[in-house]
Parts: structure tokens; sequence; C-alpha cells
């Protein structure tokens, strides 16, 4: 028979919960997670095939739909979210593209702030118009604009906090309130902030997302996503697009991010701390014109950000004086911090939105935004801090 670690997950703290939670032994009473490489099951008879396809056995039908260790990846960070149900996907962007196909149908009205990841923005301001779903997209920071902007038809609203790249911060409560006022339901994506420094379904959303490409791997090997909200919404209308569509986590991924997950406390913290000290550095600096953390008190959101955030941030961004050619010079001049449009990983890493991560939204777009061409994106990894910053040092000197 098979074992689950089950006692104690009800009370036991995030660190705990992110070793053991939702771990389920085969009899060969394993140490770490099985993976589980199968397409599909067999069954004793006949008759049992019948009893799990009617849902009478509620054991697993095809990888497709559920896989063994896929179920231990959702059970283990549902259980850190304090969420009633997640599901798996092969990436972050497919656990949004999952979220919001699952919240609206031709007629209906989605409501999204504009600070969003590129393909985040495509699908709420050009895919979902193309099946009949409207689409508005405003200032998140502005709660006003949120409550103008709502409509009858309006089912859901989006918003990501802090943002890519800007690290806008946006009151999730606040918003959550609208959402309900409105009968919709609220989206967040929690990737900046990680399930370790905000916990948006305690604010008050709906469903959130997470790219576990990120943070949750953190060691840049595999994509995945996850979404994670109440079981009726998940079972009714997230698992019929699961299972049709296609876009599930494989079970190698899920064991890798089962593995990320244990560390996840660890490195979050140690890549915030470090964060923090690059930031106090880079805002004493003559040539930053800009710089932006939500740990600091200078923040534009420093309020919110204390009262929904229990961390700053492994994120930060400063803006080049002397634009893209500042920018570029002094990326190309770092020897430690790395060239990358990834974030979240064990190594820092630098880009230049404007010409990769939001380079599809165009010129007008990246304005409105404040995403300038001397903007530069910087996820902290876990070098010593001393070497990041002499790193940094050095690069400024070249610029």
């Amino acid at each position: 028979m098979a074992h689950n670690d089950k006692n104690g997950s009800q009370t036991w703290q995030p660190a705990t919960q992110l070793v053991h939670g939702g771990t389920t032994r085969s009899p060969f009473g394993e140490t770490s997670e099985t993976i589980y490489l199968t397409q599909g099951f067999v069954y004793a008879g006949a008759e049992a095939a019948e009893a799990r396809f009617n849902g009478d056995d509620p054991g697993f039908v095809y990888s497709r739909y559920a896989n063994p260790t896929v179920a231990m990846f959702e059970d283990r960070i549902k259980g850190l979210e304090g969420a009633e149900a997640a599901r798996a996907t092969a990436s972050g962007m497919a656990a949004v593209n999952l979220a919001l196909m699952a919240s609206v149908k031709a007629g209906d009205h989605v409501v999204a702030a504009k600070a969003l990841f590129g393909s985040c923005r495509y699908i709420v301001e050009t895919l979902l118009p193309r099946f009949g779903v409207e689409s508005t997209l405003i200032d998140g920071t502005d709660l006003d604009q949120w409550k103008a902007a709502v409509k009858p038809n309006t089912t859901a609203l989006f918003l990501e906090s802090p943002t890519n790249p800007t690290l806008e911060i946006i009151d999730i409560a606040a918003v959550a309130d609208i959402a309900k006022s409105a009968g919709a339901r609220l989206i967040v994506d929690n990737v900046f902030a990680t399930p370790m420094f905000q916990s948006p379904l305690k604010l008050g959303a709906d469903v959130v997302v997470y790219s576990a490409t990120k943070h949750i791997d953190g060691q840049g090997r595999c994509l995945g996503g996850v979404v994670l909200s109440d079981e009726d919404w998940i079972t009714d209308e997230v698992m019929p697009l699961v299972k049709h569509t296609g876009p599930h986590m494989s079970p190698f991924s899920a064991w890798v991010l089962l593995k990320g997950l244990e560390t996840l406390p660890l490195r979050v913290a140690r890549q915030a701390e470090s964060a923090g000290q690059i930031a106090d550095f880079l805002a004493s600096r003559n040539s930053i014109a800009r710089l932006i953390y939500p740990g600091r008190d200078d923040h534009p959101q420093a309020e919110i950000a204390r009262r929904q955030m229990t961390g700053g941030s492994t994120m930060l961004a400063f803006e080049m004086d002397g634009g893209k050619e500042a920018a570029f010079r002094f990326t190309n001049a770092l020897n430690l911090i790395k060239i990358s449009n990834n974030l979240g990983d064990a190594k820092s890493l630098i880009t230049h939105p404007a010409t990769t991560t939001h380079q599809s939204i165009g010129e007008e777009a990246r304005a409105e935004l404040g995403i300038s061409d001397g903007i530069l994106r910087l996820s902290v990894g876990l070098e010593d801090p001393a070497d990041l910053l002499s790193d940094i040092e050095q690069a400024l000197s070249a610029v």
C-alpha cells in the first residue's frame, strides 16, 4: 500500500510543509519522491476501469489528466498557499492562460492592470478579444480606475504585484473588494513576491498563478506553472480545460519542482537580503537616475508593500543615466552577473526589458508603464553579496 505523509500538514510551518507536504510513498518506502514517468495506468479488470472513469474510484486514469508525481507537487504547494485545490501546468504562461480562459466565455469582460509581463498582456489585450471577450487595461495602482472599468459583464480582474519590471505594488485586498462587489474573480500573478512573501488568497484574491519556472525551481532547470483556487472552480472550470486542451505538467518537471520547493524559503530569504543591500548601494550612486525596490521606504507604494508583503523582493529595477547606451555599457561590463531574461534563479541575472521581455508591447505602451530605455531589471541570486556589489561597482565605473 502507498503511504501518504499527511500527519501534521494542517499545523506545519511553511518550511516544514515545503519539505514534507503531500508526499506519497510507494510500497518501497523511498526517501525522495518517486518520478512516475508513465502515460497511462492499468486496471485489475474491466469493472475497475469503468469505476475509475465514472469517478467511483478516485485513482489515476491518464497523465494528461493527473499523475502521482504531479499530484504531490500540487498538494505541497496548495498546502503552502492555503488553497483548496491546485492544478500544475507545463509553464507559467500555460497557468495564466488556463486561469483566464476558465474565467470567461464569449460576451464577458476582463479588467487588467496595464503593468503586465508581455505575454500576459498579449492574452488579455489580443487573444481574448478574438474569442469575444472584451478587455480593459488600467493603471493598477489607481483604485478609482478599477472601479470605473468594471461593467455588468465583468467576470475577471487580473493583476501582478509586484509588477514586471517596474515593481509597482497594487493593493490586492482593495482590488479583491472591488471584484467581489462586481461578482468577478480576482486572479493574481504572484511570481515576483513568491509564496514566501505574499499570500494573495488571504488578502481576498480568488485565484493565484505562478510560473514555477522562476523561484520555485530556482536553478534554471525546467518550465512549470500552477493555478490555485477553491475546489469547486478548479473541478468545474479548470479541470475540463486541462483534460481537453493538454497543458498538464510533466512528471519529471514536477519532481524537479518538488526538490525546488524544499529549499525555497532559504533561497528567497537570502536573495531578498542581498537584493536589499544592492538596492541601498545603488540608491547612493549618482549614475542611477531611479531605483525601485519594494523593501525601501522611498518606493512609491511602500506603505502597501509593508502591509501586504513580509519581505522586500528578490528583484529590483534601476534606471541608468544615459538611456539605452549607458544601460548596455553597464550590462556588458558585468562579469559575475549574467544577462538573461529569466528570474528567481540561484545565479544573479540582469535584463534590459525594453529590448527583451517588454519589447513586443511597443514603445508607446512602455513609456506609459515607465519602462524607459535606461531601465534594467536585476534578479538577485545566491552569490555572496560582497561579490555582487564588487561586480556592480566595477561595471558602474566602466559606464
